[in-house]
C-alpha cells in the first residue's frame, strides 16, 4: 500500500500567535514562560514594563555581575560559548513560569541576533512551554523589531516537530499560543516562513523508502492543489522525447521508471497568463544517493536520503511565495531521481547530450547532481525567467571551504553580488559569493564532447561545477546557483535546532521581499 501524500507531510497545527501591546502580571501568570531579549548596555529600567520586574532586575544582575558564570537562584543557567549571553529562572508561581533573558551586543547582526533566540528557545526544552509570551524592550534604533523577529522565528522553529516512525512516542507538549509583546512585525510572513522552513526541513528528514519519486509526486500534486500552483510532470518518456541526455543518464540505473522533472508555477491573480516568468527556482532532488557505479563508502552514503534538499527548499519557498501572495510570477522545476547502481547505471567515459543540444563527457557517476540539474536548468532557461535561482546539495569541496555555517553562491552578472551577499546578512542565512570566471572552464575542456562532467581530482570542484551550470543558464535570465553547504549541521544552526536546517528559504524570501526582484539595472530583460 502506498501512503497517501496527505500522510507524507507536516500535519501538525501551529501555535496560535497574537499580539499585545503590553503584558500584564495577570497574564504572565498564566504563561509556561516568557522571553526577552535586550541590548547589553539597556538599563534595568527596561522591565518596569514587565510581570515580575524585580526577578528580571535580579536575572540581569546576574548575568552582568563580574567573575565566572554562575547559576541563578531558582534554577537559571548562564549560556554556552556564542555571541550574546541567556540566562533563566523558574519562578514560585503555581505554574512556575520560565523566565529567559537573553542580553546581545546592539550592533549584533541577524545570524547573531537569531542564534541567541534559539539558545533562548532550547532553554525551554526542559518545561515543555504550552504558551509563551516573547517580548523586547521598545528602543530607538528598532533594535526591538529585530529581536522580536528572531524569538518569533526561534520559537516557531523549535515548535515545529519532525518526522518520527516510532512504534511508542513519548507524549509531547505541544505549543498552543506565542503571546507578541509590542512591536509592529508582520505576523503573517514570518509565520508563512517558518512553516516554509518547517516543510523543507520535514522532506529532507523522510526516509528513502517513504519518500521515492512517487510519493515526491504525491506530496507535489496535494501541496499544488492547497496554493493553487498549476503542476507538470515530465516523466521518462517525456524527457526522452526531449532530448534530456543528462538526467536519464542518472535516472536510467533505478530500478523503477518513476523519475523525472516537475513542473510547479505561480501566478498572481492580476497577471495570470500574461508576461514573462519572473523567477525560477530549480532544485535538485536527488531522494537516494548511492554515488552510482562511483560508489560511495559507509560514511559518505548513510545520510543520502537528503540529497533531495535543494528540491524542498525549492518547492517550500514557492508555496511560502504563494501564501504571502507574491507579486512576482514564480516557476519551480525540480529534477526528481535517486542515484543507484546496477547493470543500466551510467558509467564514466559515456557521452550524453543535454536538452539544449550540448554534449558531455561522463567522468564521475557521483556528480550527479550537475548532470540532473543540466537539463532542468535549460528547460526553466526556455520560459526566459529574469531571473533563476537554484539550490542543490552539490559538492563536497563548497563544505570544504565553508563549513556548514555558510552556503556558496555563484552569481551571474557580477553587480546582483553585493545583493545576493546582503540578503544573507539581513535573513541570518550567511553566504559566500565565489568567483565564475571563465578562465575556469580550462579544466572542462574536452577531447571527444563539448564539455567534460567534472575533473578527476576534486581541486575547486564547487566552482567547476557552477561554470558546467552556466552553459545550461540563458544568458537573458540573471542567475544565482547556491551549493547547500549548510543543508545539514549537527546540532543546528541559528535559530533552527534540527541537523536538517531547511537554509536557503528565509535566505530566498528576504531576497525577494516587498515583491521585488533584486536585479541591477538593464539586466534580465530582451
Amino acid at each position: 500500500m502506498t501512503a497517501r501524500a496527505t500522510s507524507l507531510l507536516p500535519v501538525q497545527a501551529p501555535p496560535r500567535i497574537e499580539r499585545r501591546p503590553r503584558l500584564t502580571a495577570g497574564v504572565g501568570d498564566t504563561l509556561d514562560a516568557i522571553l526577552v531579549i535586550i541590548p547589553v548596555d539597556a538599563s534595568p529600567a527596561v522591565f518596569s514594563a514587565l510581570p515580575h520586574a524585580q526577578a528580571w532586575r535580579q536575572l540581569h544582575a546576574g548575568r552582568t555581575r563580574q567573575g565566572p558564570p554562575r547559576r541563578a537562584a531558582g534554577g537559571g543557567a548562564q549560556s554556552g560559548p556564542g555571541s550574546g549571553s541567556v540566562r533563566s529562572i523558574s519562578l514560585a508561581n503555581p505554574r512556575q513560569t520560565r523566565l529567559v533573558l537573553g542580553v546581545m551586543p546592539r550592533d549584533a547582526g541577524a545570524f547573531e541576533t537569531l542564534s541567541l533566540a534559539g539558545r533562548m528557545a532550547r532553554d525551554l526544552g526542559s518545561c515543555c512551554p504550552g504558551s509563551i509570551a516573547i517580548a523586547a524592550p521598545k528602543q530607538p534604533d528598532g533594535v526591538e523589531d529585530r529581536a522580536l523577529e528572531a524569538l518569533l522565528s526561534a520559537t516557531l522553529a523549535g515548535a515545529f516537530e519532525m518526522p518520527s516512525f516510532r512504534s511508542v512516542r513519548k507524549p509531547a507538549t505541544r505549543l498552543r499560543q506565542v503571546v507578541v509583546v509590542g512591536g509592529s512585525l508582520d505576523l503573517r510572513r514570518i509565520g508563512s516562513t517558518a512553516r516554509a522552513n518547517g516543510l523543507a526541513r520535514w522532506l529532507t528528514a523522510l526516509p528513502p523508502n517513504i519518500l521515492d519519486a512517487g510519493a515526491y509526486r504525491r506530496v507535489l500534486r496535494e501541496l499544488a492543489r492547497r496554493h493553487g500552483l498549476r503542476f507538470r510532470w515530465l516523466s521518462e518518456g517525456a524527457l526522452k522525447r526531449l532530448g534530456a541526455g543528462a538526467f536519464l543518464a542518472v535516472s536510467q540505473g533505478n530500478a523503477r521508471r518513476t523519475a523525472g522533472i516537475a513542473h510547479l508555477s505561480y501566478r498572481p491573480a492580476r497577471r495570470r497568463g500574461r508576461g514573462r516568468v519572473d523567477l525560477a527556482l530549480v532544485g535538485k532532488g536527488v531522494l537516494f544517493d548511492t554515488g552510482g557505479t562511483n560508489l560511495k563508502p559507509h560514511r559518505g552514503m548513510l545520510d543520502m536520503h537528503t540529497d533531495m534538499n535543494g528540491s524542498a527548499v525549492a518547492l517550500a519557498t514557492l508555496c511560502a511565495l504563494a501564501e504571502q501572495r507574491s507579486a512576482l510570477a514564480v516557476d519551480a522545476w525540480l529534477a526528481i531521481t535517486d542515484n543507484r547502481t546496477g547493470p543500466e547505471a551510467y558509467v564514466p567515459q559515456e557521452v550524453v547530450t543535454a536538452v539544449n543540444g550540448i554534449s558531455i563527457q561522463v567522468i564521475h557517476t557521483d556528480a550527479e547532481g550537475r548532470m540532473v540539474l543540466a537539463d532542468t536548468l535549460a528547460l526553466a532557461g526556455r520560459t526566459r525567467p529574469k531571473l533563476i535561482l537554484d539550490y542543490a546539495t552539490l559538492t563536497g569541496a563548497c563544505v570544504t571551504a565553508l563549513g556548514e555555517r555558510m552556503s556558496g553562491i555563484f552569481v551571474r552578472p557580477a553587480a546582483l553580488a553585493a545583493t545576493a551577499l546582503a540578503a544573507g546578512a539581513a535573513s541570518g542565512e550567511r553566504v559566500w559569493n565565489f568567483p565564475l570566471d571563465a578562465d575556469y572552464d580550462a579544466e572542462l575542456e574536452s577531447r571527444i564532447a563539448d564539455v567534460m562532467q567534472c575533473t578527476p581530482d576534486a581541486k575547486a570542484d564547487h566552482i567547476l561545477a557552477a561554470r558546467f551550470l552556466s552553459r545550461f543558464v540563458p544568458e537573458g535570465s540573471a542567475w544565482i546557483h547556491m551549493d547547500l553547504a549548510s543543508a545539514v549541521r549537527t546540532g543546528g544552526l541559528a535559530h533552527v535546532n534540527t541537523d536538517i536546517t531547511g537554509f536557503g528559504v528565509r535566505y530566498t524570501l528576504e531576497l525577494l521581499r516587498g515583491g521585488r526582484l533584486p536585479l541591477p539595472a538593464g539586466t534580465g530583460a530582451r
